[in-house]
């Protein structure tokens, strides 16, 4: 018998997250212990629940727990049609009222953006794992994302950043050691990297 890593309550048993679940139950642990209330995730989860154990579906996760929670989620993504793919799922599941997509880059959206963040997940421009160039770009834009909301993050916060155990180091690789010169600290460090302030 096989049996599926899955976030159940919180999504059915059916669904498989594979090697993010584990950093998805801490991350949802941290966030009723925390009462966070606004998330807000680069990079919007395009598929739904179709590819949960490659894609992770983080925006139907984090909307679920939203709905659960009365909190809200802001999802950034320069792609409409990843967009649109992802507003379909997120109205299947009747999370519209907890998720909000905005069609922006995600670097201009977080330096306008002035509340306080309680959640934040980095997952947006894609790592590839043969093009250093690529990687350094992409390595590059998770610092600068983060340093464009740094200010909105408080001593609750909680940062999940996503793809990070590939080679050349994943997109985590720069802002991780940015966080931590700032104090931050690694909670779980997997193919997730999840962190709070020290």
């Amino acid at each position: 018998m096989v049996f599926k890593k899955s976030l159940y309550p919180l999504l059915p048993k059916n669904y498989d997250f594979g090697k993010r679940r584990n950093t998805f139950r801490r991350t949802l642990e941290l966030l009723d212990e925390r009462k966070a209330k606004i998330l807000v995730e680069t990079g919007t989860a395009r598929n739904g629940l179709k590819n949960t154990k490659t894609d992770g579906a983080s925006t139907i996760v984090f909307g679920s727990w939203a709905k659960q929670n009365d909190a809200y989620i802001y999802s950034i993504d320069s792609d409409l049609e990843a967009i649109a793919f992802a507003q379909k799922a997120v109205l299947q599941l009747e999370l519209k009222e907890h998720v909000e997509f905005i069609n922006d880059d995600s670097i201009a959206f977080l330096y306008s953006f002035q509340q306080q963040i309680d959640f934040l997940y980095l997952d947006s421009f894609d790592y590839d794992k043969k093009d250093k160039n690529q990687q350094q770009l992409s390595q590059e834009h998770h610092l600068k994302e983060f340093q464009a909301v740094e200010e909105q993050l408080h001593p609750q916060s909680v940062v999940l950043i996503d793809d990070c155990k590939l080679p050349g180091g994943g997109k985590g690789k720069l802002v991780i050691e940015y966080m931590l010169k700032k104090g931050w600290q690694i909670v779980v460090n997997r193919y997730q990297c999840l962190l709070c302030p020290g």
